[in-house]
C-alpha cells in the first residue's frame, strides 16, 4: 500500500507542476503572490504575465487571466503569455482538460465563493498599499457567540500601531465589509486594509481607528440572488432603475427577503455590542463608521439606513444596486439635505472607470441634483476589481473621524 501511495503522488508531482528555469524572459519577475521559492508565474513591465506549468499528460491547458491558451512543448511544459493585465489584485484558475484548478505556485485566496489563485500586478508609482518600514499595527482572529443567532462567528480586527502600549487610549471604529464570494479574510489578504491604513497613519493622513471586518454571509448567495415570493415579479428589483418602488432595509424591493439580509441584525445585535466589549472603542455613533464592497456597498446602505443612530460615516463602493432613490432614501432624509449631513459627516460613493455608471456614478450625480453632500471617488483604469477598492478605501478613511 505504501509503494501504490508513493507511486502515485510520484505521478501527481510530475504531471501537475511548475518547473523552474535559468532563462527568464526579459524584464520580468516572479509575482508576489507566488508561494516562496517559484519563480512563474511572471510579471513584465508592461503587466503581462508569462506562465510555464508542466502536465505531460493534458490535451488543453489554459489561464483563467483573459482566457489565455497554453502552449504545450516537447519537454511536457505549457507556455504562455496573457495581455497586459490591468493593475492590482486578480482571482484566477488553470483549467486543464475542462478542470478548473487552483495554481500550486500561487497563494490561495477565497474568492467567488471557493479557493483560487491570486495575481498582483504592480501599478507604476502606487505603493500605498505596500508594506513600507513604519509602525504597523495587528490583524487578529477574533472568535464571539451571537446570541441573535445561536451560533459562533469569526472576524479579523485591526488594531492600529500603539494600540496595545497605549492601554488608556480609545479609538473610533471602521466595521468594513467584502463583496459577494468573499469573506471576512478579503479585505486583510486581497485588500492590503492593515498595510493602507499603516501607511496613512504614519504619514499622519488617517486618525488611527479600529477596523472590524466580518463575514457577510454572502459567499453561499453566489449567483443566486435575492429570494423573492412566488407570482409576478414585483416591480423595482434590484438593478432596475432608482425609486420605482420602497425597499425593504438592506436594498431589496419591499416584501422580499434577499440572503445577504440577515448579517444587518447581527452586525448591530451581536457584533457591535461585542467589539465594544472586547476593545478600547469610542462607543457613540459620531465615533463609529460603516463601509462596504460590491454587494457589502448594498448591505452597508441597508444596514446605515435602517440603523442612523449608529452610524456618521458611510461609505459605498462599487454598489450597483441597494440605492434606495432620493425620494425615499434614508427615512426622507436625502430630501433633506441639510438634516442629511448633520447626521451623516461622510458620505462616500466610488467606483472604477471600467464600471458601469449604477456602480456609483449615477449615484453620485443623483445626489448631487437633490443638493446632498456626498464625496465621490472614481479610480481610474479598473473595473470592478481590489485596485478600485484599494484606492476606494484609501481615499475614504483619510476622511474620518475628523474634527472639523
Amino acid at each position: 500500500m505504501k509503494k501504490i501511495v508513493m507511486a502515485m503522488l510520484s505521478l501527481a508531482v510530475s504531471a501537475v507542476s511548475f518547473a523552474q528555469e535559468n532563462n527568464y524572459p526579459a524584464d520580468t519577475k516572479p509575482a508576489s503572490t507566488n508561494i516562496v521559492g517559484q519563480d512563474y508565474p511572471r510579471v513584465d513591465s508592461q503587466r503581462r504575465v508569462y506562465f510555464r506549468f508542466r502536465a505531460s499528460g493534458a490535451q488543453t491547458v489554459s489561464v483563467g487571466l483573459g482566457n489565455t491558451p497554453l502552449t504545450k512543448g516537447e519537454d511536457g511544459f505549457w507556455t504562455g503569455v496573457t495581455k497586459p493585465e490591468d493593475p492590482g489584485f486578480h482571482y484566477y484558475t488553470l483549467k486543464i482538460d475542462g478542470v478548473e484548478v487552483a495554481d500550486p505556485s500561487s497563494e490561495s485566496f477565497f474568492g467567488a465563493g471557493k479557493m483560487m489563485s491570486g495575481m498582483e500586478i504592480p501599478e507604476d508609482g502606487v505603493d500605498f498599499y505596500n508594506i513600507k518600514n513604519v509602525p504597523h499595527g495587528t490583524v487578529n482572529s477574533f472568535w464571539y457567540f451571537a446570541k441573535s443567532t445561536g451560533e459562533y462567528r469569526h472576524a479579523y480586527i485591526y488594531t492600529p500601531p500603539g494600540y496595545d502600549q497605549n492601554t488608556k487610549q480609545r479609538y473610533p471604529v471602521l466595521y468594513l465589509q467584502h463583496g459577494m464570494g468573499e469573506d471576512r479574510r478579503a479585505w486583510s489578504t486581497q485588500g492590503r486594509a492593515n498595510f493602507i491604513l499603516d501607511n496613512l497613519i504614519a504619514e499622519g493622513k488617517a486618525k488611527p481607528m479600529i477596523i472590524v471586518m466580518e463575514d457577510g454571509g454572502i459567499a453561499a448567495g453566489m449567483g443566486g440572488g435575492p429570494r423573492r415570493p412566488a407570482g409576478p415579479r414585483p416591480q423595482g428589483q434590484p438593478g432596475a432603475p432608482q425609486g420605482q418602488a420602497p425597499r425593504s432595509p438592506m436594498g431589496a424591493p419591499a416584501g422580499m427577503v434577499s440572503f445577504w439580509d440577515g448579517f444587518g441584525k447581527v452586525m448591530i445585535a451581536d457584533l457591535i455590542p461585542t467589539i465594544d466589549a472586547n476593545y478600547r472603542t469610542l462607543s457613540d455613533r459620531e465615533h463609529r463608521a460603516i463601509a462596504g464592497l460590491s454587494l457589502g456597498g448594498t448591505q452597508t446602505y441597508g444596514i446605515s439606513q435602517a440603523n442612523l443612530d449608529k452610524f456618521s460615516h458611510i461609505g459605498i463602493f462599487s454598489a450597483p444596486f441597494g440605492f434606495p432613490g432620493v425620494e425615499t432614501g434614508y427615512n426622507g432624509l436625502l430630501q433633506k439635505p441639510a438634516e442629511f449631513a448633520k447626521l451623516v459627516k461622510v458620505f462616500f460613493v466610488s467606483m472604477g472607470s471600467k464600471e458601469g455608471p449604477n456602480s456609483g456614478r449615477a449615484i453620485h450625480e443623483a445626489l448631487d441634483k437633490a443638493g446632498v453632500k456626498n464625496v465621490y471617488y472614481e479610480a481610474p483604469g479598473t473595473a470592478h476589481e481590489f485596485q478600485t477598492w484599494r484606492k476606494s478605501l484609501y481615499g475614504y478613511a483619510q476622511l474620518l473621524f475628523q474634527d472639523k
